[in-house]
């Protein structure tokens, strides 16, 4: 299965400033299987080490630091010769041994010539910092569920995903029908590796649903693995809440939706752990689209959306016949599908953090708002071909400066105040490029920077 992380693993390992890698993502996204790949194919040999229950493996990090030691005693531990430039060494759920995670300050200072990538879950990386965190000494990389991008080319049209990059609208606006055929597949079977898997081996969507529930499962054991008993189900609630959160046209998260009586100061920590986990995202509302967004935002007024829109539908309940047959089930939620659809790829094809802005005393709301090369994007959501706009071109007037997008099903339109993509083709950056004057807004190959 292609990620287009890939680019930025061959950049990092080509780099003259390499520093050993931590590569981030919620459990499951493929962290495990795109390390090994990467390892596979560019490197001579692997030699891969799992700290998850291995006793004999945290051992060699506990005497101390000494990287001749530790390497000899990985070489033993993995049966790989770890060689300079050609071995790729893995250390995989290094979260489960923190001082594994503060080696890798004295890999960068002792064995800087050695390729040594980790993978962890968010949650624990997270719990970690400030403990032994190797602060400055070590690149990241963040690891999401397939984009939609990413899914064309799982299931077979690559050819349809290079014509959406190519960025021609006629020819866009042509396959409209069958990339909207994709599109709802997509909703579907969403971005997780294993159930987008499933439904390409099988070619059922059910199969693709039957995985995304075992996720949702191992997702409640690893809350309960980590957190007290009430800690545990104050998470659960917030995360069962989140399709009735998004299903209705609230200007914020609503803790009194979570159950009657629920209070923010019981439910804000479980709110955290999600987000830290990587299993939700926090989008914050903006009093103004001022440069940086982050400076204009709210610390109690955000949306929260689910890490993948397939897992959102499974923990819905949203059956395929109600996707595919676009009946009522699928019209009432639709809305949140699709504002759940533009947050994931923002985050994951584009590299961008999302937020949103909300008038105090009328009804005018902008979807989104995202800023890259000092630029902010005003993005309204349409889940249909309905191309009124009346909050964005209200918000347009007000702040001029503001590039105005809007996503639904309608195909490509350009307009003198705004452009209208199409949600198929969001991750095209020359429809981006047009529509702004800006060279590229999203990155083909996803959030390639790897960061120190």
């Amino acid at each position: 299965m292609k990620r287009h992380l890939m680019t930025a693993l061959d950049a990092w390992k080509n780099s003259k400033r390499r520093k050993p890698l931590i590569l981030n993502g919620a459990r499951q996204v493929g962290k495990t299987w795109l390390l090994k790949e990467f390892g596979t194919t560019r490197y001579d040999n692997v030699a891969y080490a799992n700290f998850d229950g291995s006793v004999a493996l945290a051992a060699s990090f506990a005497a101390d630091f000494d990287m001749r030691r530790i390497l000899t005693n990985l070489q033993a531990a993995t049966g790989e010769k770890i060689v300079e430039g050609s071995t790729l060494l893995i250390l995989d759920e290094i979260q489960e041994c923190p001082r594994a995670l503060t080696s890798l300050k004295y890999f960068q200072e002792q064995a800087p010539n050695i390729h040594v990538a980790a993978a962890g879950s968010l949650l624990g990386l997270t719990v970690h910092e400030g403990t032994g965190f190797p602060v400055g000494k070590v690149n990241m990389l963040d690891l999401h569920p397939l984009d939609f991008r990413e899914f064309l080319d799982a299931t077979g049209n690559t050819m349809l995903r290079e014509l959406v990059d190519e960025g021609d609208p006629t020819s866009i606006n042509a396959f409209g029908p069958k990339l909207t055929e994709l599109l709802k597949q997509y909703y579907f079977a969403g971005g997780m590796p294993e159930a987008v898997a499933a439904f390409i081996d099988d070619g059922a969507l059910e199969s693709a649903r039957n995985v995304q529930e075992e996720i949702l499962r191992s997702y409640r054991l690893d809350a309960s693995k980590h957190l007290s008993a009430r800690e545990t189900e104050h998470v659960l609630a917030v995360w069962d809440s989140l399709p009735a959160h998004l299903s209705r046209e609230n200007k914020k998260f609503v803790f009194g939706q979570i159950h009657d009586g629920a209070r923010a100061r019981d439910y804000r920590s479980a709110i955290t752990w999600l987000v830290q986990a990587g299993l939700a995202t926090r989008v914050d509302r903006v009093s103004k689209p001022g440069v940086p967004l982050s400076s204009y935002a709210s610390d109690n007024a955000f949306k929260l959306f689910c890490l993948d829109i397939g897992l959102l539908g499974a923990l819905s309940g949203l059956n395929q016949q109600a996707i595919a047959e676009g009946n009522a089930a699928f019209t009432e939620f639709k809305g949140a599908l699709t504002e759940q659809y533009v947050c994931q790829q923002l985050v994951a094809s584009c590299g961008l953090e999302p937020f949103y802005w909300s008038a105090n005393n009328s009804r005018g709301e902008i979807d989104f708002l995202a800023q890259k090369a000092g630029k902010t994007y005003a993005i309204e959501v349409k889940a249909e071909e309905n191309l009124r706009a009346k909050s964005l071109r209200a918000f347009k007037e007000r702040y001029p400066d503001v590039q105005a997008l809007r996503f639904s099903l309608s195909g490509y339109q350009q307009q003198d105040w705004m452009a209208n993509v199409p949600l198929y083709a969001m991750f095209s950056e020359k429809l981006w490029g047009s529509s702004a004057p800006l060279n590229v807004p999203c990155s083909p190959a996803g959030n390639t920077g790897v960061r120190s």
